[in-house]
């Protein structure tokens, strides 16, 4: 028998190590993640490898069982029960199921509107990090009993203490109890949890079926990516049947009893429970004469318990006959078990799957020698799940049918215990589940995950579009599948030519297709007496089209004096927080390594009466050569990046560029384009939270970043650096200048005025610049900011914006040739900016481009901001340069005259600066 890790094991020199039946229970794969190179991947969890509902269903329990032995009856009935979605959701119901006193509820990724989230947190390695929480009953996570949370492997403990920390904030409780099938925690990881425990004065317990570690050696992420690219293109086969000889799928609609929730999303009951269990005979017999009489598959045995009226089958969607070849099927069957292996099941009473009622009224739940019983044959059956086949598939032995329950990323649950009513039917079933986990497929027998279907998302999910996945379906050897989804799920995309079911059909024989009814939680629980005092969800008037667990833009009136349609920002609110320093202080930090510049925020500057009128003086003169930049920016933009795009600026400067180019696309063309202003901060990148939220609201494909001029092009390489690990993204910047040469999308490369560069929040909406420091900035929130509403009497915010757009019908003519031009030129990057600062850094003894600040922008920045050295200015460029001048001489800085500059002016930081230094002139800094 050939483990299912040695593939990944040789090539990586990935290593696992622990209890002697953890290759039994693990097999290797690689991710196709930039975070994590390998996946361990489970026997008995039912999400990638199929395996028998009965050994997914009894891990569980037992599990189950454990927990309650350690609370104890008592505690045990206090206790709530939280999976992970969506690996675990199945499992910790199981869990649920072997405490049988506990009610569960599971995390999740697609939101409901009008009904309030009570909790979320990240799972930062993952390929989806942001979980939800939406309990029908909003005081489901507010008792202060044990709170049991179960995921499928307890690896560095990242998302447990995430969950924890989130959840002890808002409902503080005084026992926690962590339950996975194996603990793979590193050596140093292993003390975190008693630690965190100790830190929130809690008691912290956790229970393994199996426990072990992963040894990695160094650079396993960049040779297991290095892997993946090399047999990507391997990773599908032929599919199995021609279009012409597939079978149009069967249709089973199978109604809930008593409105049962979808499998824990919104809680779930002793009630539901038991609920379920009455169901499940019924929903047995639907599926059964589905096989029997629709599919010609012969049936096993039939349960005698009465088919439920609402239980209806007729024939779905036909599969296109036009559909295009679907994924790959090796010729030999991989490792989902032993197809003729007998059932082996106890008695109905003894059985993972009997009823709550009759589980609790055991006691103990189980006898021992059935309990060992099932311990035997299930651990037989995670070996058989992982044996190599040594001959290429053939058709199933016997008169039974290989039938595979396939349930749907998050829904794990109801299609689990549909498995096990069938098994115990008398039929040969295997249970897995759809996900949207991306893995390599490696058709070799020491590999885990041997085919992959891959089909588009059908379930209009809240986090966009994308790829989904079902992993050793193909070329199993399954003669059926019961594919169980629910209605929300059941969409035009799912039954579409290169949907989930014409992939399934082009694979194995017979293909039924259940959907359960989609569950709408009610905003005062049914269950709750009338008399109780309840608290009712958040009444949503309007819910977006799609939804996440992060918080909604922050708009004006209420942040930032821009009107709420002309921005809406993804930032958090430090308004009330004490964040500036003196410009000398912030300076001396910054440079000694102490801080960082967005850990603080300066001084606002003030300008004078005479900068104010310098201000406006130069608002009148180029307020027609802005127009002329906005407009052709825009109409480039609308030409070569989206017909709609989706302005996001970059904040704070680009902020007022988004504003003026989403005026002139409704001046000129009538589009209502939404904006968004997010942080993006040098050295550490750009705010991962607003990208997720831009990716769950909008297509990233239109997202258009916006800033307001290129210096040296150094936001411009973060920006592109950081989007690396999002899909969809477009990391080109459209700016209004681009002197640097450092983008191809701009409205000119001269390097002139923009007004809005001379001052600072005051133009800007009176948003400060944006603020990354971990002490206000979760790993949750968004990036922060703070809205200067004392100087409401200063902003002069939408004067700037309305003085550009008076001008946007003179200069419509020009834009039209300009971009007319534009589009036909060779707009290449260049780079001659980072050129010109390095060249100037090291003739000027600086020898760090960071303090060379290039642009009348960036120039003005380090006279308002930081603390100048001296001003490069340009020859000749005077007339652009009377407001730099006038800074110039209130901080007593020398400007220099000089040739050959690309841009009109560059601002020299002090180097080495401490409040006592002085510049290499041998003159002291003045700060005036």
């Amino acid at each position: 028998m050939v483990w299912t890790g040695t593939w990944v094991a040789e090539r990586l020199g990935v290593e696992l190590i622990g209890d002697e039946e953890l290759p039994a229970l693990l097999g290797l794969a690689l991710r196709r993640n930039p975070k994590r190179a390998h996946l361990l991947v489970s026997s008995v969890l039912g999400k990638h490898v199929p395996q028998r509902p009965s050994v997914v269903y009894g891990s569980g329990l037992r599990l189950g069982r454990r927990v309650r032995e350690l609370l104890g009856d008592a505690e045990a009935a206090r206790s709530v029960v939280l999976g992970y979605a969506e690996t675990a959701t199945a499992l910790g119901h199981a869990v649920a199921d072997g405490l049988g006193l506990a009610p569960y509820l599971h995390s999740t990724r697609r939101p409901v509107p009008g009904v309030a989230r009570a909790g979320g947190f990240e799972e930062s390695h993952s390929h989806a990090t942001s979980h939800l929480l939406l309990p029908e009953d909003p005081k489901l996570l507010a008792g202060d009993g044990p709170l049991v949370l179960v995921d499928d492997e307890f690896s560095t403990g990242n998302t447990v203490l995430n969950t924890i920390r989130a959840l002890h904030e808002r409902y503080p409780r005084d026992r926690y109890v962590v339950v996975a099938l194996v603990d793979m925690r590193s050596a140093t990881d292993l003390g975190r949890l008693d630690t965190f425990a100790t830190e929130i004065g809690a008691r912290v317990d956790l229970i393994a079926a199996a426990t072990g570690t992963v040894r990695l050696p160094d650079g396993v992420l960049e040779k297991g990516q290095a892997l993946v690219a090399e047999h990507e293109p391997a990773a599908l086969a032929p599919v199995s049947f021609p279009r012409e000889a597939r079978q149009a799928p069967v249709r089973v609609e199978l109604g809930w009893p008593g409105g049962l929730p979808d499998g824990g999303r919104h809680g779930f009951t002793t009630d539901h429970r038991e609920r379920l269990e009455t169901a499940l005979p019924a929903m047995a017999t639907a599926i059964t004469e589905a096989l029997r009489t629709e599919t010609g598959v012969p049936a096993a045995t039939t349960p005698t318990a009465p088919a439920d009226p609402a239980v209806l089958a007729a024939p779905t969607t036909p599969a296109d006959p036009t559909a295009p070849p679907a994924a790959a099927a090796p010729a030999d069957r991989i490792g989902t078990g032993n197809p003729t292996a007998p059932a082996g099941r106890a008695a109905a009473s003894d059985r993972p799957g009997a009823p709550a009622s009759t589980l609790e009224a055991q006691g103990t739940l189980k006898a021992q020698e059935a309990e060992g019983a099932l311990e035997a044959q299930e651990a037989e059956e995670a070996q058989a799940a992982h044996a190599a086949p040594a001959s290429p598939a053939q058709p199933p032995a016997g008169p039974r049918p290989r039938v595979l329950v396939l349930g749907f990323e998050e829904l794990m649950y109801a299609p689990l215990r549909l498995g096990t009513a069938l098994e115990d039917a008398g039929h040969d079933v295997r249970y897995s589940t759809t996900t949207r986990s991306p893995v390599l497929a490696v058709d070799d027998p020491g590999y885990a995950i041997r085919t992959r279907l891959v089909f588009p998302a059908h379930d209009d999910p809240a986090d966009g579009p994308g790829e989904r996945y079902a992993y050793n379906v193909a070329g199993a050897g399954f003669d059926a599948v019961v594919l169980v989804v629910d209605s929300a799920a059941d969409t035009p995309a799912l039954h579409a030519p290169d949907g989930l079911l014409a992939q399934l059909a082009a694979h194995i024989p017979r293909v039924v297709l259940a959907v359960i009814p989609s569950y709408v939680p009610s905003r005062t629980p049914s269950h709750i007496p009338p008399s109780a005092p309840t608290v009712r969800a958040t009444e949503v008037t309007e819910a977006p089209e799609r939804s996440s667990m992060l918080p909604e833009p922050l708009r004006g009136p209420a942040f930032s004096s821009y009107a709420p349609e002309e921005v809406g920002w993804l930032l958090q609110d430090l308004s009330d927080v004490e964040l500036e320093a003196p410009t000398e202080e912030r300076e001396e930090a910054i440079q000694s390594g102490g801080a960082h510049y967005a850990e603080s925020l300066p001084v606002e500057y003030q300008p004078s009466e005479r900068y104010q009128e310098l201000f406006q003086a130069a608002l009148e003169s180029s307020a027609a050569r802005i127009a002329r930049a906005v407009g052709t920016v825009t109409e480039t933009v609308l030409a070569e990046r989206s017909a709609r795009p989706v302005l996001v600026s970059l904040a704070r400067a680009g902020t007022p560029v988004g504003v003026l180019m989403r005026r002139w696309a409704q001046a000129r063309h009538g589009l209502d384009l939404p904006h968004y202003a997010v942080s993006i901060v040098r050295g550490r990148g750009i705010d991962a939270n607003a990208l997720r939220w831009l990716a769950a609201h909008h297509d990233p494909a239109d997202v258009v970043f916006v800033d307001g001029w290129t210096g040296k092009g150094a936001i411009t390489r973060e920006l592109a650096e950081a989007l690396k690990e999002f899909d969809g993204f477009d990391p080109e910047i459209a700016v209004l200048a681009d002197p640097g040469s450092c983008v191809r999308t701009y409205g000119t490369r001269e390097d002139f005025l923009i007004p809005s560069a001379c001052l600072n929040s005051t133009v800007s909406g009176l948003i400060s610049r944006t603020v990354l420091r971990s002490d206000l900035v979760g790993p949750d929130d968004f990036h922060g900011a703070k809205f200067y509403r004392e100087l409401a009497d200063a902003d002069v915010s939408e004067a700037f914006l309305d003085a550009v757009a008076a001008r946007f019908d003179e200069v419509a003519a020009s834009v039209d040739t300009d971009v007319k031009e534009l589009l036909a030129a060779d707009r290449t990057p260049t780079w001659e900016g980072w050129a010109a600062v390095e060249r100037i850094s090291e003739e000027y003894g600086i020898h760090d481009v960071n303090l060379v600040k290039p642009g009348v922008g960036e120039t003005t920045r380090v006279l308002l901001r930081r603390v100048p050295w001296k001003i490069l200015a340009k020859r000749g460029a005077d007339a652009d340069l009377a407001h730099v001048r006038l800074l110039a001489e209130q901080r007593g800085v020398p400007v220099e005259e000089v040739d050959e500059l690309p841009y009109s002016c560059v601002g020299l930081i002090h180097p080495q600066y401490t409040r006592g230094a002085t510049g290499a002139d041998g003159k002291a800094v003045v700060s005036q």
